[in-house]
């Protein structure tokens, strides 16, 4: 199914699981900063998915890692129906970075807020190399490493806080 990059709809959002999941559950249809409103999403993901692992950290990093994969192939295959690679929409990979990034961010509000304020500002901004990258890798793995990147920014500036702070 192919549909105007320009504006995609709910229509399409539903067509497929595919790209109801890479839309963010529909986050991406937000006319205004979609990538924002798909990073908002993962705050409810993540709290809903973190207690079925109840204390394994590892096997819920685990898991972020197995959704990064999974994004691979849901961004790329939503990038093809809509013709476009990295459409605005798709925010599935602002999801699943952003859980890295609340995995790894201490517990609290002011942690939290600061963790998606650096991520979005990263992922916005694009400072190198996230800016050559996302200009050189494509598909679904382009898609998803930029977002990555981001997260990694946004996790050294926290640890770096929290180094003066203690």
């Amino acid at each position: 199914m192919s549909i105007s990059a320009e504006r995609p709809t709910w229509r399409f959002v539903l067509s497929h699981p595919v790209h109801f999941l890479s839309f963010g559950f529909g986050a991406g249809l937000s006319p205004i900063g979609p990538g924002t409103m798909g990073t908002l999403v993962a705050f409810p993901v993540f709290g809903y998915l973190k207690p079925w692992f109840g204390h394994s950290e590892w096997l819920f990093l685990f898991f972020i890692c197995q959704l990064f994969l999974l994004g691979i192939w849901l961004c790329g295959r939503t990038g093809r129906a809509l013709g476009v690679e990295d459409h605005p929409g798709i925010v599935f990979d602002e999801i699943v970075a952003f859980m890295l990034v609340l995995f790894f961010t201490p517990p609290g509000f002011f942690w939290q807020a600061g963790a998606f304020v650096l991520f979005r500002f990263f992922d916005i901004l694009k400072p190198p190399p996230i800016a050559h990258y996302d200009r050189v890798l494509h598909g679904g793995f382009g898609v998803m490493f930029d977002d990555l990147l981001a997260a990694f920014y946004a996790l050294l500036c926290l640890a770096l806080f929290k180094s003066f702070l203690a």
